[in-house]
């Protein structure tokens, strides 16, 4: 029966079409509804953290230029224009210069400028604010304004992804809106969200719903959507609930055991996006109590590295995902061209890991007992967040893997906030932790680098380790030719001092109602082209008439 459910989704990696880039020729309208299980939080884009928040705020606020479906990133070249009309470098590549397009202009009525651009970099790299994009934007130096139109970054040396960094790392800010506003005040208050997109912030119930609707004469075009919708279920179930009920249109986070039914909903359909997420156990490298001493047990590289080796991960990911996941190769997925997918993480060996255990002295009195040493089990908390089926699955599979190795594992679920809160301030023994790329995998020097390590920094495991901060420097500034190569040392060296086990990679499973017509997305962006999205005025729904009746 899995393999039979497996051939009948239909595959969307590259591309969703129906009829080319704008969906249709025709009258634009229509709602589309997107069930998410999470309240999206701020909406104030230095200081997002959850996907439906990215979501949203793409489409409200502009980049100077996004990546393209090709999702190449260690050149200008697939980028696709947005504030930004046209740029040039100069002959040593270390200044970019962006010229605004001058029919850009706030939902206020207010214009774009280049001044918008300079504070926007100056506030996202504001370590007052505590955003977590920093390091992606440290090898920019400054933003300077030569007329009202352009915009010249400067970089501090050169690299493939400068033109990433500088074109599609922050979403462009109002000046006018935001530069009297202190920074306090915008961490934890910000105002509502004015932006130059093709859709307008309209309303929220929060908790319940976000709305946005088509900003009508946008300088890059109308919307072929007259709103869009994100609807909040508190759970799982109820988001189900609602697409196949008819309330949403949407929702990406259907599962394995949703399909059977998917399979009787002849108005919807089911697409497979491969995605840039990862999930692992996360180990914390410093002492929860005292942030400045060693982790007691995760300290040691070498009791991680045996857990690690105790570990079926090809058996969780066939046990909880079935063929919608896949091991990942380390710290990052197979949607980057840059990730050899031959990497291999520590094998599962138990007679290794058990050499381990015994040399250190972690040892079993009988089979069946628990390791102990000086009196003390081998045992630890993990925290597993109650918001995700998938962990809380893998969680239990963990536990009685490592209790036939005389490990045990008391786990630990938190509901969303909690768990975020228990990350973030390095509280924590164990978590079962996730991650999302985006376009690049520049991302990973943010989770597990010493530079995302801090008080307002990504790493919250804490690690590390000088070699592999410069295997991916050189890696991220490689030219494509060597690129891949140079990702491969950087992973292996991670993979070896396994601050993390990584468990799994999951391809996204979204419902879609059979009326909208989509165009191409991107692997880490399946709202990518959102605006392009369309409804047939024959296949409209009473609640799209009467959106547009209002």
């Amino acid at each position: 029966m899995r393999q039979r459910l497996a051939l009948l989704l239909v595959p969307c990696i590259a591309a969703c079409s129906d009829k080319g880039a704008r969906g249709f020729e025709g009258e634009p309208g229509g709602t589309v509804v997107i069930a998410t299980t999470a309240d999206p939080g701020t909406l104030f884009p230095p200081m997002m953290h959850f996907t439906s928040a990215k979501q949203i705020t793409e489409q409200i606020y502009d980049y100077l230029a996004d990546v393209g479906p090709d999702m190449n990133t260690l050149s200008d070249e697939g980028f696709r224009p947005q504030l930004s009309d046209r740029w040039r470098w100069s002959n040593d590549s270390l200044m970019l210069a962006f010229h605004i397009n001058p029919r850009a202009k706030w939902h206020d009525g207010r214009d774009v400028t280049a001044r918008d651009v300079q504070f926007t970099l100056s506030l996202y790299k504001n370590p007052a604010l505590g955003g977590g994009s920093r390091t992606e934007l440290a090898n920019i130096d400054s933003v300077t304004v030569t007329d009202s139109l352009t915009a010249v970054f400067w970089f501090h040396q050169r690299a493939p992804s400068q033109f990433l960094d500088a074109a599609a790392q922050m979403l462009i800010l109002p000046a006018h809106q935001l530069e009297k506003i202190s920074v306090d005040s915008l961490r934890e208050s910000p105002p509502t969200p004015i932006g130059s997109g093709r859709f307008r912030y309209r309303t929220r119930n929060k908790g319940a719903s976000v709305e946005i609707v088509a900003d009508t004469s946008n300088y890059r075009g109308r919307a072929m959507l007259d709103r869009v919708i994100w609807s909040v279920a508190p759970e799982h179930p109820t988001a189900v609930t609602k697409l196949f009920g008819g309330d949403a249109d949407l929702y990406d986070g259907l599962r394995v055991e949703d399909q059977a039914r998917m399979q009787r909903q002849s108005n919807l359909k089911t697409i497979i996006l491969p995605g840039t997420a990862y999930v692992f156990m996360l180990f914390n490298l410093r002492d929860p109590a005292n942030h400045s001493r060693p982790h007691p047990l995760f300290g040691d590289r070498n009791i991680r590295r045996a857990i690690t080796m105790s570990i079926d991960r090809n058996s969780l990911v066939k046990s909880v995902l079935d063929t919608f996941g896949v091991v990942p190769a380390g710290p990052t997925t197979r949607a980057f061209p840059t990730t050899d997918p031959r990497i291999v993480q520590l094998p599962f060996d138990t007679v290794r890991a058990a050499a381990i255990f015994d040399s250190l002295g972690w040892t079993r009195r009988r089979p069946d007992a628990m390791r102990s040493k000086n009196g003390r089990d081998l045992a630890f908390p993990l925290l597993v967040p109650n918001f995700s089926m998938n962990r809380i699955r893998m969680g239990v599979l963990i536990q009685e893997q490592l209790r036939r190795m005389g490990v045990r594992v008391d786990l630990e679920p938190l509901e969303s906030r909690t768990f975020d809160a228990r990350e973030s301030a390095h509280a924590f023994d164990a978590a079962l932790g996730s991650w999302t790329m985006g376009a690049s995998p520049d991302g990973t020097r943010a989770a597990w680098t010493t530079a995302g390590m801090g008080k307002d920094g990504v790493n919250y495991g804490s690690y590390s380790n000088h070699i592999f901060d410069a295997q991916l420097d050189s890696a991220l500034s490689s030219d494509p030719a060597h690129a891949r190569e140079k990702f491969t040392a950087a992973y292996m060296t991670i993979n070896d001092d396994a601050p993390a086990a990584w468990l799994y990679e999951p391809k996204a499973i979204m419902g879609l109602h059979r009326r909208i017509r989509t165009t191409r997305t991107r692997p880490d962006a399946w709202w990518f082209s959102l605006a392009d999205w369309s409804i047939k005025p024959s296949e409209r729904t009473l609640r799209d008439r009467l959106y547009r009746e209002r």
